[in-house]
């Protein structure tokens, strides 16, 4: 405004009362078009900084949450591959079961004496031995006197001893049983008398050749044929680069610090992982059979296990993810109600605003009559 030029009292009021109203319905209509009281740290800087604080805040809590369902996810792979796995396992163990049933057709013999365990202790002279021979290989059972000359040192001998076709267990009546695995002779004998030798129940002799159960055989092969669908489905059970059936480990952060997080480890489950060995004398021996169902139950329950333990992981990052979607809400709601206009409040203000424009507009008209009083005075 010139100061050459010289306005009434009047109308000076009113024109400021129509450049206050004009500065606030433009600020109402900046309010109105982007839906926010606060704009600029101009506006209200303690209400904008803590607004976008709380803005980078959830954002970052944000992009954490993509690393959670990543990690729910990998776990989903892992207790799918459990579930997969513990089928093959149960599928296995009905093959083991099958050849179980299917009679053995290989040479069997079966001490006389009843209810030995392998703590019972043989009576035999030092150095005296009792042999067992498949045809090609000797076992060795060299009896040291007393205490030492257990049953089990007599199965031990057998069972060691590498390349023998003769494998050597106690029944389940507490017999001595030896089982060829092959179609061999089993032949007992060594320098132990008669009566030495009956004190674990064996008589020296040469059981007759037997022949391959070829039914035995064929479950055998399946058997390795599930093992090797372990190996492979284990491998196949891992998301986004992670394997928790492979080894591999998971971190997963749930804070924007890095302060709040879980360790998750993996494990083998291949079929070495799990402890289930390729079929032996392709399942000739009921004793061979036996060892496999044991590992099988055995590696059932290490899976289930691990189902629950991945089970309890996942439960724990669902729920942080649940939370941490919940507290990005608290965030921005928090965020907004610091900035965000009520657009209700804003169009009522604009049309108070429109109206004191009017009214202000009708004020400068007649204060500025006055002077228009004084032309009159020249006409």
């Amino acid at each position: 405004m010139s100061s050459d030029i010289i306005l009434t009292a009047g109308v000076r009021q009113n024109l400021l009362s129509l450049q206050n109203t004009a500065s606030l319905m433009s600020q109402t209509q900046n309010r109105l078009a982007t839906g926010k009281k606060v704009n600029s740290a101009l506006d209200n800087p303690i209400s904008y900084f803590t607004s976008q604080s709380l803005n980078d805040r959830a954002t970052d809590l944000n992009s954490l949450l993509d690393s959670i369902s990543n990690a729910t996810q990998t776990l989903d792979a892992a207790n799918n591959g459990i579930t997969s796995l513990t089928k093959l396992v149960q599928s296995a163990q009905a093959l083991a079961q099958q050849a179980l049933q299917s009679a053995s057709t290989t040479a069997k013999y079966t001490g006389d004496v009843a209810n030995l365990t392998a703590a019972s202790v043989a009576t035999i002279t030092s150095s005296h031995t009792i042999t067992v021979n498949d045809g090609t290989v000797t076992a060795t059972f060299t009896a040291v006197g007393g205490a030492a000359d257990t049953v089990q040192a007599f199965l031990d001998a057998v069972n060691n001893t590498s390349g023998l076709k003769v494998r050597a267990e106690l029944s389940s009546d507490g017999k001595v049983q030896l089982e060829a695995t092959g179609t061999n002779t089993i032949v007992v004998g060594g320098t132990a008398t008669a009566g030495e030798a009956d004190t674990i129940g064996l008589v020296s002799g040469t059981t007759a050749a037997g022949t391959t159960n070829s039914t035995r055989t064929s479950l055998a092969s399946q058997f390795d044929d599930i093992r090797t669908q372990i190996d492979q489905l284990a491998s196949d059970s891992g998301y986004n680069g992670i394997n928790l059936l492979n080894g591999d480990a998971l971190k997963v952060t749930f804070n924007e610090t890095g302060s709040s997080s879980v360790s998750i480890s993996g494990v083998t489950f291949n079929a070495a992982g799990l402890g289930i060995s390729a079929s032996t004398n392709s399942f000739q021996t009921d004793s061979d059979i036996n060892t496999a169902l044991t590992n099988l139950s055995a590696s059932l329950t290490t899976l289930r296990q691990q189902s629950v333990n991945f089970g309890s992981s996942l439960s724990v990052v669902q729920t942080r993810q649940d939370f941490t979607k919940a507290m990005v809400n608290t965030l921005q709601t928090g965020s907004d109600n610091l900035v965000l206009a009520d657009s209700n409040e804003e169009g009522a203000n604009m049309l108070a605003l429109q109206t004191r424009q009017q009214l202000s507009t009708t004020a400068l008209s007649l204060a500025a009559q006055a002077s228009q009083s004084v032309l009159r005075l020249f006409g």
